[in-house]
């Protein structure tokens, strides 16, 4: 049935245009579609009457009439925050009193009566056709609804006659019964919606009521949570304990979530937030370890740290709220808890920076990959036509350079985050801190520059990479001169560089220097030959093709030995002479031919018979005179 997901949705949908009232407009129509369709609906002109009420079998038949509860309750729910809304625009400064008070009271009442409506209706599984989910998330909705109500009782509305710290159970009782049951629904199904159910409304309002039943930050909101559920209704502890079989049970505290430690000072962690926030780190980041040993490619790596970067993240946002309610209760810099807030505030965001400096050097290649290893050239499935093998070719030069402009983008994320650790409060006070990050961002720069100096070598510009490559060396030499943290390096990578690490590259600059620098005298030969060959200088020709000659000064030109780079041209070789006069010629010393024979005259009766020759004519054209 998707409770949850439909109630979100449509308040998703209207707090993007708009606010509480626009929600209720919202509402109101769409109420109105779905009575037409259900045919409950009062005709324009024809006097209202009350329908029957909404059965169990009426939902198994059609979900419509599910929807149209929960419609009525968030109809009724934004009503009454649209009046709390307008009132604090209006009166800010003062609290909600008189009839007013009285109507939220009655709009939210009227909201957590339709959703008990609904429980009891999805309860009757043979008739509506639920499942113990829709179940479990009725039930929560219908808490949450109810929490709320008691919120405003409490809040700034009408008290009860007891004024201690007990008149918060109510309210606690409720919004934790929704925790538990979303949470569970939250491992259950891995949906990050019951997340944002839970950051939205329910932790602040828990954290609030524990505040003023005058329960200490050190406890968590799990904890309050759990420490409120109603453990006397079987039914329910049964069907969350179903989903989530450590929904219920007490968290054991272990002195590694207690206080944290951050170059060589300890502080004492003075909100549970926190402190379940840095478990969750450290168990993520346990996962991460395992998780890098078996993968095989980069972005299977990068997608690892994901859980790590979330609980991190959680860290740094738990801790800065727990700085802005210290602020707001106006608590000096020099108290005990506030400067313990400041040293986990600096300690959970360096570890978030190193994380993601991380994400990005495992997505670049093991080792940064200095070497900038090839692609494996990948041949097509399909068979040729002509039954031939697939010739293996190398990647091509745009492919290269696409590669290299995409680590160039990674090593400016990496550069940028370890600026922003400079900006972090209390960083820049640590002089020994600061000189580390100096030489960590030296050896990533450096890395910058040498990606930049292989794209400048592809296209044939040796000046240019001998340039970056230099400038790659000084910063490398930078990196592995500069103090090293006295932190060991994990097995996922981070931000810290070893010394290994730092001497590697320097060394790999060294010999990649020296390469460029002979390809640019190279270069610069070639440039000075073509010169010369243009001038007409008779020194044009290297020393190779002019070995017959003795050079005139006494000395040899070494700097224009070959010719580099060497061109395609034809090479001398020993002629081939075809002597065809031989066969018509007669030479001394030769032997003479048989002369053929001649042809037999023709013989008649035994004698020779001599051939007829023609008269002769005379006269001019045969004609006789």
């Amino acid at each position: 049935m998707d409770i949850t997901k439909f109630i979100v949705g449509h308040r998703e949908t209207a707090f993007l245009v708009g606010d509480y009232r626009t929600y209720r407009a919202q509402l109101s129509r769409r109420l109105r579609i779905v009575r037409k369709k259900l045919g409950r609906a009062t005709a324009k002109n024809a006097k209202y009457a009350a329908k029957a009420p909404v059965t169990a079998e009426e939902i198994g038949q059609n979900i419509e009439f599910l929807h149209l509860l929960l419609l009525t309750s968030e109809r009724a729910w934004a009503h009454a925050m649209s009046m709390k809304a307008s009132h604090s625009e209006d009166n800010a400064d003062k609290s909600i009193t008189g009839s007013t008070r009285q109507h939220i009271h009655s709009r939210l009442h009227k909201a957590v009566e339709c959703a008990k409506d609904v429980v009891r209706l999805l309860s009757d599984q043979s008739a509506s056709a639920a499942t113990d989910m829709d179940i479990l998330e009725a039930r929560g909705y219908a808490c949450a609804l109810a929490g709320a109500e008691e919120f405003e009782k409490q809040a700034e509305g009408t008290k009860s006659n007891d004024a201690s710290t007990k008149r918060w159970i109510p309210c606690l009782t409720k919004y934790s019964t929704a925790r538990v049951i979303y949470s569970s629904l939250l491992k259950s199904t891995k949906k990050d919606l019951f997340k944002e159910v839970l950051a939205g409304t329910t932790d602040p309002s828990i954290r609030y009521a524990a505040y003023q039943h005058r329960i200490p930050r050190t406890v968590g909101v799990p904890a309050v949570s759990k420490k409120f559920f109603p453990r006397d209704d079987i039914e329910l502890v049964q069907a969350v304990e179903k989903l989530d079989p450590a929904a219920l049970q007490e968290e054991e505290a272990t002195p590694s979530s207690s206080k944290i430690t951050w170059r060589g000072r300890t502080a004492n962690i003075v909100d549970a937030a926190i402190g379940q926030a840095l478990i969750s780190v450290e168990t993520a980041s346990s996962k991460l370890t395992e998780s890098l040993k078996s993968s095989t490619s980069p972005k299977d790596s990068a997608n690892a740290y994901d859980d790590v970067l979330i609980a991190s993240q959680d860290a740094a946002d738990a801790t800065r709220r727990a700085i802005e309610e210290l602020e707001k209760e106006g608590v000096d810099e020099g108290d005990a808890r506030m400067q313990d807030l400041r040293v986990t505030s600096l300690a959970v965001n360096y570890d978030l920076i190193a994380w993601r400096v991380g994400r990005n050097r495992v997505l670049i290649g093991s080792d940064d990959d200095l070497a900038f290893s090839p692609h494996a050239p990948q041949k097509p499935r399909r068979p040729r036509k002509d039954g031939k093998a697939w010739v293996e070719r190398e990647e091509p030069t745009g492919r290269k350079l696409a590669r290299l402009r995409e680590r160039v983008a990674l090593y400016d994320a990496i550069l940028q985050s370890i600026d922003s650790i400079k900006v972090l409060r209390g960083a820049v006070r640590d002089a020994q801190f600061v000189a580390e990050l100096d030489g960590q961002r030296a050896y990533f720069q450096a890395l910058k520059c040498l990606n930049v100096s292989h794209s400048h070598a592809f296209l044939s510009a040796p000046k240019q990479a001998l340039a970056l490559c230099n400038r790659a060396l000084s910063l490398s030499s930078q990196a592995a001169s500069s103090p090293k943290p006295s932190a060991s390096p994990t097995d996922a990578p981070k931000l810290v560089v070893s010394e290994d690490q730092a001497q590697t590259l320097k060394q790999n600059l060294e010999h990649l220097t020296s390469h460029y620098r002979g390809l640019v005298a190279l270069s610069q030969m070639f440039s000075n030959s073509d010169m010369a060959a243009k001038a007409r200088l008779t020194n044009a020709a290297p020393v190779v093709e002019r070995l017959n000659e003795y050079p005139a000064a006494g000395t040899v030109d070494l700097e224009n030995l070959v010719t580099w780079p060497p061109k395609l041209k034809a090479v001398p070789v020993k002629p081939l002479f075809l002597d065809v006069a031989w066969n018509y010629v007669e030479y001394p010393g030769r032997m003479s031919k048989t002369k053929e024979t001649e042809p037999e005259k023709m013989q008649v009766d035994g004698e020779k018979v001599e051939e007829a020759k023609p008269a002769k004519k005379s006269g001019w054209f045969s004609f006789g005179r």
